[in-house]
């Protein structure tokens, strides 16, 4: 399935991590492997420290009985999950573990028992657990050996559906498969596997109001997501959009079986740039659009009782909630949110209320909620960080820049304090995916950076980036790779033409394919940047294709090329940063976790190890205990703080 956006660090930092002190200096913990990196000052730490205790909170779930909400937060070192028993009432912690639990909802036959998933050690094979009350260790209810999810709730709301995938214990494999089981997390031997899957790009499943059908799409591309039907009881399957043979593949998402169960619910770029909203008729193959014509479609979340949908379109990078009558597809009145960006729209079981996380530059993620019947908005979490006034944060700003082909690209501004005199150093920041796209928000700890360095952070929306049309979505694909390495050669041409901002000194960074992309500027810019930070990012394409997960391998090969066509190896072999990386003369930083299943850490060994022999200097450091990105507090402070000390050197502050 798509990547959701990937910043550098997936969670919030703080200085206070286990950190041994010595010298005023400050030492990577007995996790971390640490080469290159300058010494990090303590001082250097402690002044970050308020910057990273933020903690976001996420909406995980309703409780089906009282009003009551599941909220993700950090914990200690890791997300957990937190009851709020009441809007602004304190977070009473649920789940307290060293691997981090992002998500989870409570049981309806057994309210105050929890499912939830967990990984360990960032490697992503994730197990189903019930947690019930008083037990001081969950029961696992899926195969260790596999990587388990729990992908849809049946209306009975008893049994679950589990998506499954087999792991590369021994070995590459082809052809991966995914198993569908239905599961009732009471009575986990019970389970009975209902299909299995050609491929593992499944998702989206919904089921029928009389639980006998489920809806699913099985994810190609970003370009090409087919919805299918499938009957419970024989296993049966069959494609409804777009029909089989098709002349033209289509993106759809969000499905779901509307009340009458004659019709879906959809999102669907079907005749059009943008994924919008639509009810598709089962029967004919009709569909009926509503909502906005020229805006993607994040989420079109039903309410239990069928009758109202809460749907997130993507606005200029803003997420914007509305509310439509299922039946009528008629806009419902709605009342004003506060500003920022709506993400996670989550139901109450009652159909009354909808929860969602709401961000903006001046307040981290919190739950919000509207009660549909009086229209009050509900405030249920607040987060702050001691000692500092988030109000004061600047808000990012619309860019545009004209590319190497005359295409327009579009991207976001941060621009320090006027305070600052001269002209300020920059810092691009370019997003993963690439399916993906930088929005306007919550800066966190980069606050540090634009606050008290002066830094300017540019977050580019290259070719590739979501949110501007099924065309731009496409243009970075296969061989035309580095047409998006060249929107930001044309990004740096604008840089220079800004008076506030110097082209002497810019550094650029990104995580995942965003630490491709950082890679790939330093070969092709290495006169025109300071330095680079590459986080968990792509060195060698066919490397990566090769011994990245099974489970992911194809839907990368669309969107990279097949390594295994000598051609396309050949065009993948060139472009790789690892085969260009003789070019590379600018100092570089790079991160990675050693259980990283979609980038294995063996491409930042391949660019560490070269740069070396180049005599280019290189920090590198390397977590055994984290995947594709740090999720625990103290491996991500010292990251961060080592980042912060290299920008202030290569940047010249």
């Amino acid at each position: 399935m798509p990547h959701t956006r990937f910043r550098i660090v997936a969670v919030a930092l703080c200085a206070a991590a286990s950190v041994a002190l010595a010298q005023d200096v400050a030492t990577p913990n007995e996790h971390l492997t640490v080469t290159g990196v300058p010494p990090v000052p303590v001082a250097l730490m402690q002044a970050l420290a308020p910057y990273t205790e933020f903690r976001p909170r996420s909406v995980a779930s309703w409780h089906p009985v009282r009003r009551e909400l599941l909220v993700a937060t950090r914990a200690r070192n890791t997300t957990q999950l937190h009851r709020v028993r009441a809007p602004g009432a304190p977070l009473e912690p649920v789940t307290d573990y060293t691997e981090p639990v992002r998500n989870g909802a409570w049981l309806d036959a057994k309210p105050d028992s929890l499912l939830f998933v967990r990984d360990t050690g960032g490697n992503e094979q994730t197990r189903v657990f019930r947690l019930d009350p008083g037990a001081s260790e969950p029961t696992g209810l899926t195969d260790p050996d596999r990587r388990s999810e729990v992908v849809a709730r049946d209306h009975a709301r008893r049994r679950y559906l589990v998506g499954s995938v087999a792991l590369d214990k021994s070995g590459r494999q082809e052809s991966p498969t995914e198993a569908i089981t239905l599961l009732d997390p009471l009575q986990p031997d019970t389970s009975r596997t209902v299909a299995t899957l050609p491929g593992t790009g499944w998702g989206d499943f919904s089921f029928s109001f009389d639980d006998r059908r489920v809806a699913m799409v099985e994810y190609k591309s970003v370009e090409d997501a087919r919805v299918h039907v499938m009957d419970l009881a024989t296993g049966t399957r069959t494609q409804v959009l777009p029909k089989p043979g098709a002349a033209k593949p289509i993106s759809t998402s969000d499905v779901t079986f509307a009340r009458d169960g004659l019709s879906l619910l959809l999102a669907t770029d079907n005749g059009g740039e943008f994924r919008r909203a639509a009810r598709f008729s089962l029967a004919t193959g009709a569909l009926s659009f509503f909502g906005p014509p020229d805006a993607d479609v994040e989420q079109l979340a039903l309410s239990p009782d069928g009758r109202t949908i809460a749907l997130i379109v993507n606005r200029d990078g803003i997420g914007v909630l509305e509310l439509y009558d299922a039946t009528t597809l008629a806009k419902r009145p709605s009342p004003a949110l506060p500003s920022g960006t709506v993400s996670k729209a989550v139901w109450r079981e009652t159909s009354r209320e909808v929860a969602f996380n709401l961000n903006s530059a001046q307040s981290p993620s919190d739950v919000w909620s509207i009660d549909l019947a009086t229209n009050a908005v509900t405030r249920w979490t607040e987060t702050t960080a001691p000692g500092l006034d988030a109000r004061s944060f600047a808000t990012a700003t619309p860019i545009r820049w004209t590319s190497f082909d005359a295409r327009v690209i579009h991207g976001f501004i941060t621009r320090p304090p006027a305070s600052f005199a001269g002209k300020r150093p920059v810092l691009i920041d370019i997003h993963g995916g690439p399916e993906g796209q930088s929005r306007p928000g919550f800066m966190g700890r980069f606050n540090y950076l634009i606050d008290h360095l002066g830094i300017a952070v540019i977050e580019p929306n290259v070719r590739g980036s979501t949110g501007y049309g099924r065309t731009f979505v496409s243009l970075d694909n296969g061989a035309a790779r580095e047409d998006s390495v060249k929107d930001i050669g044309a990004l740096l041409d604008w840089i220079a033409a800004q008076p506030d901002l110097d082209a002497s000194r810019v550094a650029v960074a990104g995580g995942s394919y965003g630490g491709y992309m950082s890679l790939a500027v330093s070969t092709h810019y290495a006169d025109r940047i300071a330095g680079s930070v590459d986080v968990v990012g792509i060195a060698n394409f066919v490397t990566f294709l090769e011994r990245t997960e099974s489970y992911r391998r194809d839907l990368r090969r669309v969107e990279y090329g097949d390594e295994r066509d000598p051609a396309m190896r050949a065009v993948l072999t060139a472009i790789s940063p690892v085969t260009n990386a003789g070019k590379i003369t600018k100092p570089m930083l790079v991160v990675h976790g050693r259980n990283d299943p979609r980038v294995p850490y063996t491409e930042a060994e391949q660019i560490v190890e070269t740069l070396k022999r180049n005599n280019v200097p290189v920090g590198y450091i390397l977590a055994d205990n984290e995947g594709h990105g740090f999720a625990r507090k103290d491996n991500a402070d010292y990251y961060f703080a080592a980042m912060t000390q290299f920008l202030k050197q290569v940047l010249r502050l």
